[in-house]
C-alpha cells in the first residue's frame, strides 16, 4: 500500500519539474546563442572575440543605426531638431517599450531621439524612420545602405526598432563597429547615452542600463538589447585615463549576467589596451541622403534605366535620369587660374560670398556666366584645349597688346559629353563647398570641366561636366580610392 501511493508523488514531482523549466525558466536563457568582442575604440584593433562573426538577432542594438542615421539627417539639414513629427497609427501601435505616443499627435524629433535613446522606445524608433524617409520600409533600406558605409558587412535591417523579424540580424563585430562609429562620428550626440534619465517631451524617461552606468568606472553608453530569440544584448562603452575600451555581448541569460560580463570584457580590454597608441579615427562615410526606393543603392532612370549610386565601398559605371522640365542649373562660374595656390584662393574667395538661400543664377535668367581672370604672365598656358579662347584688346590701353579671355563654356566636340556627380547637399552653398574641395583634390583629372550645381526638389547636386568618358570613369574610381562619393553621368542626362 505504501508503494502504491508514493508512485503518483513521484510522477507529480516529475510533472512539476517539467513545468518548471518550460515556463519558470526563461526561453532566452535556453535559445539564445553566444558572441561577444572587445575592441579598443583609438586604434579600432579588436581585444578579444568568441562567435563575433555570427549573425544573431540584434533586439534594440538595431537603434543605434536608427540615431546614427537620423543624427546624419540633422547634421545634412534634411530636418531639425525641433521639427514636429506626426505620430502615425503604425508607430503608436508598436509593443513595449515604448513612450505612449498616441496615433495623430505631434511631437518634437529631439524628444523621440531621447525616447529611443534613453528610454529604447519602440514607437519613437519608428516615428524617427518614418520622420526621415516616409515609411519604415524606406527607412531600413537606408539603414542598410548606411550599414554596407560603415563596414558592417554581416548586417541587414527589416525595422527601426529591432523586434524580432526574419531576416533583421546583426554580429557583434558590426555593433562595435557602429558604435564607435557614433562616438568618434557624431560626438557632440553622443552624450545622450549616458543620461540616466531625460525629458522626452511627454514624460521623463529613464535609462535601460542606469546599473551598470552607476555602477562601472568610466561607463557612458551606449545601448541594451532584448528579446526572447534575442536574449539580453549590451554594447557598452567606457573611457579610463584615455583609454576607451567598447565591448558588445549578445545572448546574455539576464539583465545582471550580462551586466557582469560586459564589466569583465570591459576589464579585460583596459588590460590588454595600451597605455599609449595613435588614434585612428574610422573614416565617415560619405552623406548619399534620399536616394529612392529601391533595395539595391539604385533609383529608376528615364527610358528604362537605373541609377546606382556609390557608396564608400567601389561602384561600378552607371547611368543617371534625365533632367526634369524646368530644373535649375546653376553653373559655376570660377575662373581658371594658374597654379592651385591661386585656385585655392579664388575658389574660397568664390564660396564665401554664397549664402544658404543664394538664388541661382538660373532662376535669374541668366545664362552660363563667363568670368575674366586678373592678368597673368603672357606665357600662361590657359584651360584646357576644349575650351575657347579669345584674344581682345584690354580696354583703355595700348592696341597691339592683347590680353587674352578664357570663356568658360565647354566645346561640344571631341565627345566631352560625360559628368560625375559627387554628391547631393541641403543647400547650394555646400554643394558648391564640396565642388571647390574636389577639384583641389583631384585637379589631375578633372583639370578643364565645368563644376555645376543642378537644384532638384530634394536638394542641390554637385556635377562636373565636360568630360570624355575616360577622363569621367577615371575621376570616379580615383574620388571613390579616397572615399568621396562620385557616379558618371552619361551624355544622355
Amino acid at each position: 500500500m505504501r508503494t502504491r501511493s508514493r508512485q503518483p508523488i513521484r510522477w507529480g514531482l516529475v510533472a512539476l519539474a517539467t513545468i518548471w523549466m518550460m515556463v519558470i525558466v526563461p526561453l532566452s536563457a535556453v535559445a539564445a546563442p553566444y558572441a561577444a568582442l572587445v575592441m579598443d575604440a583609438r586604434s579600432g584593433e579588436v581585444l578579444h572575440s568568441r562567435n563575433a562573426d555570427t549573425r544573431l538577432h540584434p533586439a534594440s542594438l538595431t537603434k543605434m543605426m536608427t540615431l546614427y542615421v537620423v543624427f546624419e539627417a540633422v547634421e545634412n539639414g534634411e530636418i531639425t531638431l525641433d521639427t514636429p513629427v506626426r505620430i502615425s497609427k503604425h508607430a503608436a501601435s508598436e509593443p513595449p517599450s515604448k513612450l505612449g505616443l498616441r496615433s495623430g499627435s505631434t511631437i518634437k524629433l529631439r524628444y523621440l531621439i531621447r525616447a529611443a535613446a534613453v528610454k529604447s522606445a519602440n514607437d519613437a524608433a519608428t516615428a524617427l524612420g518614418e520622420a526621415i524617409e516616409g515609411s519604415e520600409a524606406a527607412f531600413a533600406r537606408r539603414m542598410n545602405r548606411t550599414a554596407k558605409s560603415l563596414g558592417m558587412t554581416r548586417t541587414t535591417f527589416k525595422n527601426a526598432h529591432g523586434l524580432t523579424e526574419k531576416g533583421h540580424l546583426s554580429t557583434a563585430r558590426d555593433m562595435t563597429l557602429l558604435g564607435r562609429h557614433l562616438f568618434y562620428d557624431y560626438p557632440e550626440y553622443y552624450n545622450l547615452f549616458s543620461r540616466v534619465t531625460a525629458n522626452a517631451g511627454i514624460k521623463k524617461v529613464y535609462h535601460t542600463n542606469r546599473r551598470l552606468l552607476r555602477d562601472y568606472s568610466g561607463a557612458d553608453g551606449i545601448k541594451t538589447g532584448y528579446t526572447r530569440a534575442a536574449g539580453f544584448n549590451l554594447t557598452a562603452s567606457a573611457e579610463r585615463g584615455g583609454e576607451r575600451i567598447i565591448a558588445t555581448v549578445f545572448g546574455g541569460r539576464s539583465t545582471a549576467s550580462r551586466n557582469a560580463k560586459v564589466a569583465e570584457l570591459l576589464d579585460l580590454g583596459f588590460r590588454r589596451a595600451p597605455s599609449r597608441v595613435a588614434v585612428n579615427r574610422p573614416s565617415k562615410p560619405a552623406y548619399m541622403g534620399k536616394i529612392g526606393p529601391a533595395d539595391n543603392h539604385s533609383v529608376p532612370g528615364g527610358k528604362g534605366r537605373t541609377v546606382r549610386l556609390a557608396s564608400a565601398a567601389a561602384v561600378k559605371k552607371s547611368l543617371r535620369p534625365q533632367r526634369r522640365p524646368g530644373e535649375a542649373v546653376v553653373a559655376d562660374a570660377t575662373p581658371d587660374v594658374g597654379n592651385k595656390k591661386d585656385i585655392e584662393k579664388a575658389l574660397l574667395a568664390a564660396a564665401e560670398t554664397i549664402t544658404e538661400d543664394a538664388t541661382p543664377p538660373a532662376a535669374q535668367g541668366s545664362a552660363t556666366p563667363t568670368a575674366t581672370p586678373k592678368a597673368r604672365p603672357k606665357d600662361l598656358v590657359l584651360a584646357s584645349v576644349d575650351s575657347k579662347v579669345q584674344t581682345t584688346p584690354k580696354a583703355k590701353e595700348p592696341a597691339g597688346d592683347p590680353v587674352q579671355k578664357v570663356v568658360t563654356r565647354i566645346s561640344t566636340s571631341g565627345g566631352r559629353h560625360w559628368g560625375i556627380n559627387v554628391g547631393r547637399y541641403p543647400s547650394e552653398y555646400k554643394a558648391r563647398k564640396v565642388l571647390l574641395k574636389t577639384a583641389l583634390n583631384e585637379m589631375e583629372t578633372l583639370d578643364g570641366s565645368l563644376r555645376k550645381v543642378v537644384k532638384r526638389s530634394t536638394g542641390f547636386e554637385a556635377n562636373f561636366m565636360g568630360m570624355t568618358r575616360e577622363s569621367a570613369d577615371l575621376a570616379c574610381r580615383r574620388l571613390q580610392a579616397k572615399q568621396i562619393t562620385c557616379f558618371m553621368i552619361d551624355p544622355g542626362a
